[in-house]
C-alpha cells in the first residue's frame, strides 16, 4: 500500500526544497483512530481506513507528507489562520499526486475537493452561518475544532490554485519554495502571508493584481467569481452516461478507479436509486456492500439507507462497529437518524454495540447527534 512514498517524497523535494526532518516513518494506528492522518514530525500517524489493497487511497500519505512543509515547517500562528496549514497542504498534495500518478488523476481528487466545497457552501447558507466560510476564520471563544471545515482545506486550496493560475505554475513554484525556505520553523498570520506575497511574488516579478479579489478571498463569504474551474475529463465522460444510464447500459465497471466510482454514486439522481433493480444491480455490478474501499462504502452506505436497501444493512452495522474514523461514522448515523423513528432506533441500537470502540473525539460527536445517553440510562 505504501510503495510509492518514497517517489512521493522525492516528487515533493523536487517541487519546493529538501525534506527538513530527516528520517520520515507512516505508523497504522488502531481503528479507534478518530482521524485519517496527523502530521506529526518525523511519524505520520494514519488510519487503518486507508488499507484499501489497491493503493487507491494514498492521497491522504501525499497530504500527510506535504505537512512536513506546510504546517510543520511553517507553521499556522493562530487557530484563525488554519487555513494556512490546511489549504496549503491540500495544494501540495494535489501536486505530489499529479507528479506521481499524473495530471487526469489528480484533477479527479480536484474535482472531488470542488464539488466537496460546493456542498459545503451550501450547508453554511441554509444554516445561515455563512460568515464561517470566511478563509480568514473568527474562532474568538469558539472550540478551535470548528474550523476544521472545508473552507480551510477546499477553498484554501482553489485560492492557492487561483493564485498559481494568475501568475503561471514556474512564478508560483519559485515564490513557494522560497516562502518555506525563508519562513522555515515559524509561525506565519494571514495578514503576514499576504504582506510577503504582495512583495515576493507580486512586485519581485512586476505582475499587477486586483487588490479586491484578493480580498474577497480571504475575507469574504460563500466563493468569489474566480474560483478555478477543474478539467476532469474521466469525469466527463461519466458525466455523459450518469444522464442515460439504466440497469441495461453496458459499462465496464472494472475499468473504475475508486475516484470514478466515487463521482458515479454521487451523481446518481435519487427518482433513479429505486427503480427497475437499480440498487442491486449497483450492488452487484460494483460490488458495493462487499467493498474494502471505506470511501466507496460509505456514499454506498448513505444510499443503502436513504433508499431501504436491507441487503446491506449488516455490513453496514459491522462497518460502523469496527471503524471508528468520523469521517466514516457521521455521515452513516446521520443518514439513518433522517430516516425516522425506525432509523433513529436502529442507529442508537447500532451505537450502543459500537460506541465503546470510539475515541473520544467520535464519541463527542456522534453522542450529540444520537442524544446519548438514551435507553443505556434507564
Amino acid at each position: 500500500e505504501f510503495a510509492e512514498v518514497e517517489q512521493m517524497l522525492k516528487e515533493a523535494e523536487k517541487l519546493y526544497g529538501p525534506y527538513r526532518w530527516e528520517r520520515y516513518d507512516l505508523i497504522v494506528l488502531p481503528p479507534s483512530f478518530p482521524f485519517g492522518g496527523m502530521e506529526n514530525p518525523r511519524l505520520t500517524f494514519a488510519t487503518p481506513t486507508i488499507l484499501a489493497g489497491d493503493r487507491s487511497l494514498v492521497s491522504l500519505v501525499a497530504h500527510e507528507l506535504a505537512h512536513s512543509w506546510s504546517g510543520n515547517l511553517v507553521t499556522n500562528a493562530t487557530w484563525n489562520d488554519f487555513w494556512l496549514n490546511e489549504g496549503f497542504t491540500v495544494y501540495f498534495e494535489q501536486r505530489i499526486m499529479e507528479a506521481v500518478y499524473g495530471l487526469d488523476y489528480a484533477e479527479m481528487l480536484a474535482q472531488l475537493s470542488r464539488k466537496d466545497l460546493l456542498e459545503a457552501i451550501e450547508e453554511y447558507r441554509a444554516s445561515g452561518t455563512l460568515p464561517d466560510t470566511r478563509l480568514k476564520a473568527d474562532l474568538a471563544g469558539r472550540d478551535p475544532d470548528e474550523g476544521v471545515s472545508a473552507i480551510a482545506y477546499d477553498k484554501g486550496y482553489f485560492f492557492l490554485r487561483f493564485l498559481e493560475e494568475m501568475v503561471g505554475r514556474e512564478v508560483w513554484d519559485a515564490f513557494l519554495k522560497t516562502y518555506f525556505e525563508k519562513h522555515a520553523f515559524s509561525t506565519m498570520t494571514t495578514e503576514a502571508f499576504l504582506d510577503y506575497m504582495e512583495k515576493a511574488l507580486f512586485e519581485a516579478n512586476n505582475i499587477s493584481y486586483n487588490a479586491t479579489e484578493i480580498a474577497d478571498w480571504i475575507y469574504g463569504e460563500g466563493l468569489p467569481e474566480s474560483l478555478p474551474e477543474v478539467r476532469a475529463t474521466r469525469f466527463e465522460k461519466l458525466d455523459t452516461l450518469l444522464a442515460n444510464y439504466t440497469t441495461s447500459t453496458e459499462v465496464d465497471y472494472s475499468a473504475w478507479s475508486t475516484h470514478e466510482t466515487l463521482y458515479f454514486l454521487r451523481g446518481l439522481p435519487a427518482q433513479k436509486l429505486t427503480a427497475n433493480g437499480m440498487l442491486a444491480h449497483l450492488d452487484q455490478a460494483l460490488g458495493l456492500t462487499q467493498s474494502g474501499n471505506s470511501e466507496i462504502f460509505t456514499v454506498w452506505g448513505q444510499i443503502a439507507i436513504e433508499n431501504g436497501y436491507e441487503p446491506a444493512y449488516a455490513a453496514i452495522q459491522d462497518f460502523l462497529v469496527r471503524t471508528g474514523r468520523r469521517k466514516f461514522l457521521t455521515p452513516l448515523y446521520t443518514a439513518m437518524k433522517a430516516q425516522g423513528t425506525e432509523g433513529l432506533a436502529r442507529a442508537r441500537d447500532i451505537y450502543t454495540q459500537a460506541r465503546p470502540n470510539y475515541h473520544y473525539v467520535s464519541v463527542n460527536s456522534i453522542d450529540k447527534l444520537l442524544g446519548w445517553p438514551y435507553e443505556a440510562a434507564q
